[in-house]
């Protein structure tokens, strides 16, 4: 995070409605979830409407928000989940928001096993990249590294970063896409 203040001190004063106070915690994360929906969708503007459409619906639920300690984690699953919707379409999409924007939604036992598939397919899709693809991969994904880092580490270019970078992303859209739309 680029700028440091207090994230509790911070959330409690936007769950007051401080403006400033969520415009500095917009600051702080926009660019890392417009980088995230930017990985997952592969087009900045759509990335760019994501990572919006997650503040707004966090703007909306501020007098609810997740304690400091889950924020990250919180807008990490927000714009994943959200890039999933933009990929499975319009109408889910949709739906999906609708469903978001309500504070305290208790999941239903199918969308968890719903979920739980979808982790195994895409753990499954992973397992199944070349070793260093998935590499790379994990590496931007589980580990949050930028390109740069994560060709310092494995001591190769960021060139070559990118271009496995690409390619998981291109063989898990490919390799998800049926189950995402519905077709598969």
């Amino acid at each position: 995070m680029p700028e440091t203040f207090d994230l509790p001190a911070l959330l409690a004063a936007i769950a007051t409605g401080d403006q400033a106070a969520f415009e500095r915690l917009f600051r702080a994360w926009y660019p890392r979830m417009v980088r995230h929906a930017r990985h997952l969708l592969g087009e900045p503007d759509l990335a760019e409407e994501v990572a919006q459409e997650v503040f707004v619906a966090l703007w909306r639920r501020r007098t609810a928000l997740p304690d400091a300690g889950a924020l990250p984690g919180y807008l990490h699953r927000a714009v994943r989940n959200r890039s999933l919707n933009k990929l499975r379409g319009p109408a889910v999409t949709s739906i999906d928001a609708s469903v978001d924007d309500r504070v305290a939604v208790a999941p239903t036992a199918a969308r968890d096993l719903e979920e739980q598939e979808l982790a195994t397919a895409v753990a499954d899709a992973i397992a199944a990249l070349p070793e260093r693809t998935a590499e790379v991969f994990l590496l931007s994904r589980d580990q949050g590294l930028t390109y740069s880092e994560i060709a310092e580490t494995l001591e190769i270019s960021v060139k070559t970063v990118e271009t496995l970078m690409g390619r998981a992303l291109r063989v898990l859209r490919e390799t998800l896409r049926p189950r995402l739309t519905g077709s598969g």
